[in-house]
C-alpha cells in the first residue's frame, strides 16, 4: 500500500476509534504506532520513538510535581485563603474561583487544577447555599483558559512548542510567552462566566458530595464523644482515620481500650463504636466494630492498607485537604527552582521537570509508588503513541498533500483564511478526541501550509494551541469536563450551551488576535 494512503487510512481508523469510545485511548494510540510499523510506513525505531520523546518525559515529570503540590496541601491552602475572602455572593465566588483555578491550571495543568479545586468549590458552594452546578462547569472552563498562561498549562502547549523548535522558526515558545494570548483569554472567559453562566446552566443537585474535612472532624468528635479540639484531630503532621474491622480480620478477639497505642507504637486508639453504641473500657474486638485511630499521616496511610481493616475515608485523601501539610515548604522550593529553569532555558524543559520530580522523591515529599500512581498513563501513552503519526505525516508527504488540497481549496486567499480552516478543523476534532491527539494530527499540516505559503509557522502553532483549549462543547472533550459532570449532575447537552460562545471566542482569538502578536 502507498505510504500516504496507509497513513491517511490509519488516521481515519484512529479518529473512528476515538469517537466510538469503545476502545481504550491507550490501545488506540499503541495501535496507531504498530499499524504504522506493520504497513511499512515507519521503522520500528520511528514507530516507538514517541515513548522516549522529551515531550512525553516533560509531561510525566509535571504529573509528579502536580501530585506534590496537591498532596502537601499547597493547593488546598491557596484555595481556602482566596475563597475565604470571597464571601458567599455568587458572582464574587465565580470571579475568585475562575481566576484562582486559571492560575493553578497554568502551573499544574488543567486536569490537576480541577481535581484539586473541585472538592473545595463544592464545599464552598454548600456553605454559600449555591447549587454546585452553577460553579463546577465554570471551574473547568476557566481552567481551560488558564492553561494558556504558561508552557506547563497543558500538554498541548508543550507539543506546539516542540513543533516550533523543529520548524523553520527554529525556536521554542518561551515559558511565559503563552501569557500574551492567555491573559486576554482568562479575563474574557472569567467575566463571561461570572456574568452569564447562571442563565445558561441548569440548577441541579447531586448525591455525590466531596468531603468537608472540618465538618468531618466535627462529626467524628460528636459521634465518638471526644473532648479534643478539631485542630487537634487533623493537622499538617497528624490526623485521624476511622476504620471498620472486616470479617475474618486478625484483630477479631483482640483486647483494646481507648487511649492505648497499637503494638507498633505509632498509632493511638482514640475511641470505638459497635453500631450506635460507644464502647468504653476493655473491649474485645468484633467484626463490624468501628475504631478511630490517631497518628501521623504516613503511619495512618500505611496501617490503612493492612489486611483486616477497611478505612471509611482514605488517609491520603483526608491529608490532601489539610492546608500546608508536611513537605509543603520543600515542594515550593523545588517548584520555584523548576520555574526558574524553564523560564531561563538553562536546561531543556524535560530535564527541568525530571530534575524536579527526582528532587521531590529524594526529599521524601512524594513516595516512589505515589509518583508512579500520580502519572496519568493514559495521557502518556496517548501522546507517545500519536507522535509517530505526526512523524508519518511528515515523512510520507501526507501533510504536504493535505496542505496542497487546502491551498487549492482556498485559492489565492491570505494566510488568515488558511489559519481559519485549520482552526475550524482543530475545534471540531477537539470536541471528539483528545486535544493533544488533535494537535499532533493537525500541526504537521499547519507547518506544511506555512512552508508552502512562505510565512512563519509560529502563528499557526499558537493558534492551534488556543483553539485546542476550546474543548468545551462535550463532557468527553477533556478529563476536566468529565470530572465535574457527576458532582454537579450535568448531562451531555448542558456543556455546549455555556461552551459554544466561549469556543467561538477562542476561535476568533486564534485567527485574528494571535497573528497580531506572532506575525506571518
Amino acid at each position: 500500500m502507498d505510504p500516504i494512503v496507509a497513513t491517511l487510512v490509519i488516521l481515519v481508523l484512529a479518529v473512528i476509534a476515538f469517537v466510538s469510545n469503545r476502545i481504550p485511548l491507550g490501545i488506540v494510540a499503541i495501535g496507531v504506532s504498530l499499524a504504522l510499523y506493520f504497513t511499512g510506513v515507519l521503522t520500528i525505531n520511528e514507530a516507538l520513538a514517541g515513548f522516549g520523546d522529551p515531550t512525553v518525559l516533560f509531561i510525566a515529570g509535571l504529573f509528579v510535581v502536580s501530585e506534590a503540590l496537591d498532596a502537601t496541601g499547597i493547593t488546598a491552602w491557596a484555595g481556602q485563603k482566596v475563597i475565604a475572602r470571597a464571601g458567599t455572593k455568587r458572582r464574587t465566588l465565580l470571579l475568585v474561583v475562575g481566576l484562582l483555578v486559571a492560575v493553578v491550571a497554568a502551573v499544574i495543568s488543567v486536569n490537576g487544577a480541577v481535581a484539586a479545586m473541585l472538592p473545595l468549590v463544592v464545599v464552598v458552594a454548600a456553605r454559600a447555599e449555591i447549587v454546585p452546578s452553577h460553579l463546577l462547569m465554570p471551574l473547568a472552563f476557566a481552567a481551560s483558559a488558564g492553561s494558556m498562561l504558561l508552557l506547563t498549562g497543558t500538554p498541548v502547549n508543550i507539543i506546539v512548542s516542540e513543533f516550533a523548535a523543529t520548524s523553520s522558526a527554529g525556536r521554542e515558545f518561551g515559558y511565559f510567552e503563552f501569557a500574551l494570548v492567555g491573559i486576554p483569554l482568562v479575563i474574557v472567559t472569567v467575566l463571561y462566566l461570572t456574568l452569564f453562566s447562571h442563565r445558561l446552566l441548569p440548577k441541579r443537585e447531586s448525591a455525590t458530595m466531596p468531603l468537608d474535612l472540618v465538618r468531618h472532624a466535627r462529626i467524628l468528635r460528636q459521634q465518638y464523644s471526644l473532648s479534643l479540639d478539631t485542630s487537634m484531630l487533623v493537622g499538617p503532621t497528624n490526623g485521624v482515620t476511622e476504620v471498620v474491622v472486616a470479617p475474618r480480620s486478625p484483630l477479631i478477639g483482640a483486647k483494646i481500650f481507648p487511649g492505648m497505642a497499637t503494638p507498633t507504637g505509632d498509632l493511638v486508639v482514640l475511641a470505638a463504636r459497635r453500631g450506635e453504641t460507644l464502647l468504653k473500657g476493655d473491649i474485645r474486638v468484633q467484626a463490624g466494630d468501628a475504631l478511630l485511630m490517631q497518628g501521623g499521616w504516613d503511619d495512618l496511610a500505611r496501617h490503612a492498607e493492612e489486611t483486616g481493616i477497611l478505612p471509611v475515608h482514605s488517609p491520603q485523601e483526608l491529608r490532601r485537604a489539610v492546608p500546608l501539610g508536611k513537605g509543603a515548604k520543600r515542594t515550593l522550593w523545588v517548584v520555584a527552582a523548576m520555574v526558574v529553569l524553564l523560564a531561563t532555558g538553562v536546561v531543556p524543559p524535560a530535564v527541568a521537570a525530571l530534575l524536579a520530580a527526582c528532587a521531590l522523591v529524594l526529599l521524601r515529599v512524594v513516595r516512589v509508588p505515589q509518583a508512579y500512581q500520580s502519572i496519568s498513563w493514559t495521557t502518556i501513552v496517548l501522546i507517545a503513541g500519536m507522535i509517530p503519526l505526526s512523524t508519518a505525516f511528515t515523512k510520507t508527504g501526507a501533510a504536504d498533500l493535505i496542505a496542497s488540497w487546502l491551498l487549492r481549496l482556498i485559492g489565492d486567499a491570505s494566510p488568515s483564511v488558511a489559519l481559519l480552516v485549520l482552526c475550524l478543523l482543530t475545534l471540531v476534532l477537539g470536541q471528539l478526541i483528545s486535544n493533544s491527539a488533535t494537535v499532533l494530527i493537525v500541526a504537521p499540516i499547519a507547518l506544511s501550509v506555512a512552508a508552502t505559503m512562505g510565512v512563519s509557522p509560529l502563528p499557526f502553532l499558537m493558534a492551534l494551541a488556543v483553539v485546542a483549549a476550546a474543548a468545551l462543547l462535550t463532557p468527553v472533550a477533556t478529563p476536566a469536563n468529565l470530572m465535574v459532570m457527576e458532582p454537579a449532575g450535568y448531562r451531555f447537552g448542558d456543556y455546549w450551551k455555556l461552551g459554544l460562545p466561549l469556543a467561538i471566542f477562542f476561535l476568533l482569538i486564534g485567527v485574528f488576535y494571535v497573528p497580531l502578536i506572532w506575525h506571518f
